[in-house]
């Protein structure tokens, strides 16, 4: 999911009031930190070495909380986004670089348990999570932190100035008044690039290889990643010579595109054209400081970090009873149902699926 969210929080929440965080650059992470391999808890090593995407961020006072309330001291080892993630934790799970991973969302599950990276967490759930977790294998060994959803977005500014009416849906962005007017990051280099494919696959599929034949003859724009398309290519991003005001994002984008003197948002999300994603925390097999690991995933799915997700890293918290900020309730509407692949179909056919969206796309 995300460095993608993250980068979005931060641009748009710069001077808002936004808490200070941890991980701003690779040389507040700690990996060096002096007291590695001291005794902590019950003789346990004092570091915890939490293994994730470069999007992890929380507060920094929570993060003290941690280590205060705990005794261990957190050292994160960022390793690229929830693609590069799991293949490195694949790569490396014979010999793990951490204890504990956080990251790995459900587009990617399947890969990571097949692999054995993670051993089974010995972690009470808070109410809500349950609805979270991986059906089958993998179930006990990642737990649910948080969750979200790619929709497609629109500028409705932009629709609103030019007298057309915004598209509803997935079949709209093949319709001939939308020509040259959707951008999308590509499946195999963006994880919303790569989920988008997923709701066309969920909602057309067999059919799911005319749809995007007809996509890309309507003129649909592909980029490396979410924050061209979002940031360059989207009118509703701020690029200044922007020309797409149909953009692949998330549910929750529009709460970041409030207008403060007219309390409004210049977006809003499709619901109808949703897949969904949750994040997952694991134990890594093999992991030096297990009691360590428990702890740091307890800590994620307590009521405090789960509080402080929207804001940090731009997702929803799994944990029940959570109080949204006030622009989430209002503009970051999720979506009462989604267009979903199960994890063990998305393993199944991810290489030829993503095979043949690149022969179609480069036609």
């Amino acid at each position: 999911m995300r460095s993608t969210r993250a980068l979005l929080a931060a641009l748009l929440l710069l001077g808002t009031g936004a808490c200070s965080t941890l991980g701003q650059g690779a040389d507040d992470r700690g990996t060096d930190d002096p007291g590695a391999g001291s005794s902590g808890p019950a003789g346990a090593s004092k570091d915890v070495v939490l293994v994730t995407h470069d999007s992890f961020e929380l507060p920094k006072k929570l993060v003290t909380q941690f280590e205060t309330d705990t005794g261990y001291h957190l050292v994160v080892r960022a390793s690229g986004d929830a693609g590069a993630l799991t293949s490195k934790l694949v790569l490396t799970k014979d010999s793990p670089t951490g204890d504990v991973a956080f990251g790995v969302d459900n587009t990617f599950a399947g890969r990571a348990v097949q692999a054995g990276v993670f051993a089974p967490y010995d972690v009470s759930l808070p109410a809500g999570a349950e609805r979270y977790l991986l059906s089958g294998d993998g179930a006990d060994t990642l737990a649910p932190v948080d969750t979200g959803d790619v929709c497609v977005n629109v500028d409705t500014a932009w629709f609103a100035e030019h007298a057309l009416p915004p598209p509803t849906g997935l079949d709209d962005l093949v319709d001939p008044r939308y020509r040259d007017l959707f951008v999308t990051p590509g499946a195999p280099t963006s994880s919303p690039g790569f989920a988008f494919l997923l709701a066309t696959i969920a909602a057309e599929g067999d059919g799911w290889q005319d749809y995007w034949t007809a996509l890309m003859a309507n003129g649909a724009k592909l980029t490396q990643g979410w924050e061209d398309a979002y940031f360059v290519d989207f009118t509703g991003g701020g690029g200044k010579s922007a020309t797409r005001p149909i953009v692949v994002s998330y549910d929750s984008s529009p709460a970041y595109t409030v207008d403060k003197k007219t309390g409004t948002s210049s977006t809003s999300a499709l619901l109808d054209t949703c897949t969904r994603q949750v994040e997952y925390a694991g134990v890594l097999a093999g992991a030096d400081n297990v009691p360590g690991a428990q702890a740091l995933i307890e800590f994620l799915l307590g009521a405090d970090v789960q509080a402080a997700l929207p804001r940090s890293m731009y997702v929803y918290p799994v944990r029940d009873g959570v109080v949204l900020p006030a622009d989430w309730a209002k503009f970051a509407v999720r979506p009462t149902s989604t267009l979903d692949v199960a994890p063990d179909e998305i393993e199944s056919n991810r290489d030829q699926w993503l095979t043949e969206w690149t022969d179609l796309t480069s036609r």
